[in-house]
C-alpha cells in the first residue's frame, strides 16, 4: 500500500481564531473514496479514538486542547477553515481533513445526505472554543502544549503526520 499524500494549508491567526502557528491543516483527497464506510474503523485502528458520526457545526469553533480528524463518509460539505478570513475547502465522500489544535472550522453548506466521522489522537477529550476573548487567552496557552500524535489517522506509522507535522517543516 502506498502512503497517501496530503495537501497542507497553513492558516494564520486571524485575531479571533488562533489557528495553529506551526502545523498545517492536512487534506487527504479521495483517500477513502472506494470504502468510506471503513473510515471510522481505520481511524480507530490507528489510535484515533473517541470517534463520532454526525455533521459539523454551522458556527466558527475550534479545539485548543487536541487535534481532530474529519472523514466524509457520505455527501459533500463546504467548510470555512481558519475563521472569517480563512480558507474555504470542499470535501467529498472519501476525503479526510486533519485539523491541528486551534484550527477554526465551520460548515458553510452541505448536501442533504452529508455525514462525517470525527476522532482524536489517543481518544483525547476535546474542548469547544467559539472565539471569545476569554477562550482566546486560554487557547493561546493550550495550543503549543498539544503533542504531535504518534500515528497518522489514515496510514498509521507512516504518512503526512510524520513528515508534514514536524515542527518548523513549513516555516523553515
Amino acid at each position: 500500500m502506498t502512503t497517501p499524500t496530503a495537501v497542507p494549508y497553513l492558516l494564520g491567526d486571524d485575531g479571533i481564531i488562533p489557528n495553529n502557528p506551526d502545523l498545517p491543516v492536512l487534506v487527504y483527497p479521495e483517500v477513502f473514496k472506494h470504502h468510506p464506510h471503513k473510515t471510522e474503523a481505520i481511524f480507530n485502528s490507528h489510535g484515533w479514538l473517541n470517534s463520532w458520526t454526525n455533521g459539523v457545526f454551522s458556527y466558527h469553533h475550534y479545539h485548543s486542547n487536541c487535534h481532530e480528524v474529519l472523514g466524509v463518509i457520505r455527501g459533500t460539505v463546504l467548510l470555512q477553515l481558519g475563521g472569517e478570513q480563512g480558507q474555504q475547502i470542499r470535501l467529498n465522500t472519501g476525503d479526510v481533513a486533519l485539523l491541528p489544535a486551534g484550527t477554526g472550522h465551520k460548515k458553510l453548506s452541505a448536501s442533504p445526505d452529508f455525514q462525517i466521522v470525527g476522532a482524536y489522537p489517543g481518544g483525547m477529550e476535546y474542548n469547544t472554543r467559539r472565539g471569545t476573548a476569554e477562550d482566546r487567552q486560554k487557547a493561546l496557552a493550550e495550543i503549543p502544549e498539544v503533542p504531535i500524535p504518534d500515528t497518522d489517522p489514515v496510514n498509521g506509522k507512516a504518512g503526512p503526520v510524520h513528515t508534514l507535522w514536524r515542527r518548523g517543516t513549513l516555516r523553515g
